[in-house]
């Protein structure tokens, strides 16, 4: 893996690994988890689902797989609600790049990669595990979709980890969710250093250090406000309706990055 891209050649992959395509320009990337056989296991907008309400989701709707219009010999089109799909690695990338997600990296390479939703400073569990929770979810489902708060990222991270945000006043556990909040806050947050100083490299450098600190302590691998959820009890709280999907409040920055 380098520091500019995540990309791997399909030989490489093992089951377990957390995978991702970006979609439409790069705006957004569809995450799932490669189980083996030319499988990939992953959360799509199906179903009852929730957006943000806004144009964005015209561009976010792309993060799914796209329709082909001559039928996938190899993939049978579920019909359950949940959204959670098995599809062969053809149609899950739709023609875009295969990259794998990256965990346990160092702060220096966590900050140094631009563009959320490509790593964690978070330890993934055993493959075996992991795979086990995928297949779980995809017989018993991984509630209502949520862009900010329940999507394809979050379903990735929690096969991997074990580990959910389970407070409803916060955001999920996307990185790439917080890169499309974090920008927009992060020159809200630098706009009072204008009564300070007009220099544009001033407040450049200002707007991405608080860009970087809102990724960082929103980071899967940092918060305090996860918990490890088996995923048998996972698939029991949806069920009683026990795990919500709300509209999330933005992460706190550390006390050095305010």
């Amino acid at each position: 893996m380098g520091l500019l891209s995540n990309r791997v050649e399909r030989s490489l992959l093992k089951p377990g690994d957390h995978i991702y395509s970006w979609r439409t320009a790069y705006i957004y990337a569809h995450h799932g988890i490669y189980v083996g056989d030319d499988k990939v296991i992953h959360f799509t907008r199906r179903g009852q689902e929730v957006g943000t309400g806004t144009m964005l989701d015209v561009l976010l709707v792309s993060s799914g797989p796209t329709r082909s219009h001559i039928p996938c010999p190899v993939c049978v089109p579920s019909q359950e609600a949940h959204g959670v799909v098995s599809s062969c690695l053809n149609c899950f990338l739709s023609g875009g790049i295969l990259y794998r997600f990256e965990y346990s990296v160092t702060p220096a390479l966590f900050l140094a990669k631009a563009r959320g939703g490509t790593c964690t400073l978070a330890v993934s569990d055993p493959n075996d595990i992991v795979v086990h929770r995928a297949k779980y979810i995809l017989d018993n489902g991984f509630g209502c979709y949520n862009v900010f708060k329940n999507n394809c990222e979050d379903f990735a991270i929690y096969c991997k980890t074990g580990l959910l945000v389970l407070k409803e006043t916060t955001m999920g556990q996307s990185g790439q969710a917080v890169s499309i909040i974090g920008g927009p806050l992060a020159a809200v947050l630098s706009t009072p250093l204008r009564l300070v100083t007009t220099n544009v490299y001033g407040m450049a450098a200002t707007a991405i250090g608080v860009y970087c600190a809102s990724r960082y302590a929103a980071d899967i691998g940092m918060r305090s406000d996860v918990v490890k959820v088996h995923v048998e009890e996972l698939t029991s709280r949806i069920a009683t309706g026990m795990l919500q999907v709300v509209e999330p409040s933005l992460p706190a920055l550390p006390a050095s990055a305010s």
